[in-house]
């Protein structure tokens, strides 16, 4: 399950994911500077800018000088809920942008050129799950399994995980099998056969369904109690899972992560 990013190129050459990858993880907050001392402290993040200047501010966080997450400041008007959102390798953002559109989805932004690497969209599924599209150059470099403060999985966290899954299965052509116990609500989202993500149903109780990543941490028990000291919240305590010990918490901003300690 560590192996999310798939095969990297050398930095600089176009991308080679599978159209449907995660490529990328990025989160919009309303404070910038304080959101970034909330990840450093978690995580031991670095930061440098600039992002894509059609984004605002924006910085892009580091671990040992590679790239693993963006974050951007939301204009001052605009206060939506903030979420870490996923974005999706393709070949063709424009085509994939009109496709949302006909299928139920939502197109927010783009398609856009991202500086001269790329082409990117933010969009919503039909549950309303915002997600995004990116074609162009590799983001993030190959990045090492089990470093911690890097990204190891990502989720979508929705009502019905079988009616959502369409969706993504026409826009990716993803094939799934069920996850965890067959009173489980889960199915993992492969590629060519290999797990690439993941999607949850958590019934018609949830607040508004998001695609959550899954950060690698040494001490699960331990990053959850700093998130808490950082401003954060605890929504699920740490807790031994089949991927590995984990806990689920809020930034202070409300966006959910997943910290996770991969089993070995």
């Amino acid at each position: 399950m560590t192996e999310v990013w798939g095969s990297s190129p050398r930095r600089g050459q176009p991308a080679r994911h599978a159209p449907g990858t995660p490529c990328w993880t990025s989160l919009l907050v309303h404070d910038l500077e304080a959101t970034k001392d909330f990840y450093g402290g978690l995580f031991g993040w670095s930061y440098y800018s600039p992002g894509p200047r059609q984004l605002g501010p924006y910085v892009r966080a580091t671990v040992d000088g590679r790239d693993v997450a963006g974050i951007g400041e939301l204009p001052p008007d605009r206060r939506p809920a903030t979420a870490w959102t996923t974005y999706l390798a393709s070949d063709d953002a424009d085509c994939a942008a009109e496709w949302i559109r006909c299928s139920g989805g939502t197109v927010g932004v783009g398609p856009l050129a991202a500086e001269d690497i790329g082409r990117l969209v933010l969009a919503s599924d039909p549950a309303g799950a915002p997600f995004g599209v990116w074609q162009g150059q590799d983001l993030t470099g190959p990045q090492p399994s089990g470093v911690p403060g890097t990204p190891v999985w990502h989720e979508l966290v929705t009502h019905d995980a079988a009616a959502v899954v369409k969706f993504y299965k026409a826009l990716f052509r993803y094939e799934t099998k069920p996850a965890g116990s067959a009173d489980c609500d889960r199915l993992t989202l492969l590629l060519d056969g290999r797990p690439v993500a993941s999607v949850r149903g958590a019934g018609a109780a949830l607040r508004r369904p998001h695609w959550t990543t899954w950060f690698e941490v040494a001490d699960p028990d331990g990053a959850a109690r700093r998130a808490e000291e950082l401003g954060g919240r605890v929504l699920d305590p740490p807790h031994d899972d089949p991927a590995g010990r984990m806990a689920s918490v809020e930034d202070p901003e409300g966006a959910a992560l997943t910290l996770l300690r991969t089993a070995r």
